[in-house]
C-alpha cells in the first residue's frame, strides 16, 4: 500500500515525524510531496524560509520516508494521478475538506483510495508558525 502526504515542511519538528510516522500505519511506502515554492506563497502569503529544493532535501534525510517529491506547479492532483496512492493522509491543520477530495479522486480515476485526516501531535507546541514565532523572540 502507498501513503501520500503533503505539507510545506519549512521548519521540520516532531509534529511532522509523528506526522508521518501516523501516516505511515496505513501502508509500506510512504510519499511525502513537499510543496513548491509559488504555491506556499499563494496560499501562506509569505515565502517560506528554506527554498523548496532544501526543504525537499531535507525530508529526503527521514528514515520513514520512502520517496519526497515536489508538488506540482499549477496541479496538485498531476503527482497523484501520478503516483496513484491507496491512501492520502491529510493533517490536522489542513483545510481540505475530506468528502471534496474523494469526490475529486473519483474524477480522476481513484475510487479506490482512502481518505483519513491524521491526529495533533502537540500542536500548541509543534505547530511551525508557534516555532517560526519563539524562533524570532529568541533571536
Amino acid at each position: 500500500m502507498i501513503v501520500m502526504v503533503f505539507g510545506t515542511f519549512d521548519f521540520l519538528h516532531r509534529g511532522h515525524l509523528n506526522f508521518f510516522k501516523q501516516a505511515k500505519k496505513y501502508g509500506k511506502k510512504l510519499i511525502v510531496v513537499v510543496a513548491r515554492d509559488v504555491n506556499v506563497k499563494k496560499a501562506k502569503r509569505h515565502l517560506p524560509k528554506f527554498s523548496e529544493k532544501k526543504r525537499l532535501e531535507n525530508i529526503k534525510k527521514i528514515k520513514l520516508v520512502t520517496k519526497a517529491i515536489l508538488g506540482d506547479k499549477k496541479d496538485y492532483f498531476k503527482v497523484i494521478k501520478k503516483e496513484k496512492p491507496d491512501v492520502i493522509c491529510l493533517g490536522y491543520d489542513q483545510k481540505m475538506k475530506i468528502l471534496l477530495l474523494k469526490k475529486k479522486l473519483k474524477k480522476i480515476g481513484l475510487v479506490k483510495t482512502e481518505v483519513y485526516r491524521l491526529s495533533a501531535y502537540k500542536p500548541q507546541i509543534y505547530k511551525s508558525s508557534r516555532l517560526k514565532i519563539k524562533q524570532k523572540v529568541s533571536s
